[in-house]
């Protein structure tokens, strides 16, 4: 995510990928939901035209690993900016007109 190797314990992990989670998912929006146990992070799609969406992605995980998430996430969006310059805020999907107009 950042950058950082794992915790060095003398073993190599070796990480596969399926081609399906390759691709990847597209996401305009984000809910997030918690418990005492673990964080839900709901990865979705809004078709603003359509005023409707899909959740194309959840992620589970402890409250531990999500503050390294947000770690990693500050991190890299400081790099992202000094290298690219400042990130505006998105407008929320299906805020504003999408589509296309006529004269």
């Amino acid at each position: 995510m950042n950058g950082q190797q794992p915790q060095q314990t003398g073993q190599q992990i070796n990480i596969k990928i399926d081609d399906a989670t390759l691709k990847g998912a597209y996401s305009n929006a984000m809910g997030v939901s918690h418990s005492k146990e673990e964080f839900v992070l709901d990865f979705m799609n809004i078709y603003a035209h359509q005023k409707s969406g899909i959740v194309n992605a959840r992620v589970i995980t402890s409250p531990g690993h999500i503050k390294r998430i947000h770690k990693a996430l500050e991190e890299n969006i400081k790099k992202y900016e000094d290298k690219h310059g400042k990130i505006e805020i998105a407008q929320a999907p299906g805020s504003g007109e999408v589509g296309f107009k006529t004269a």
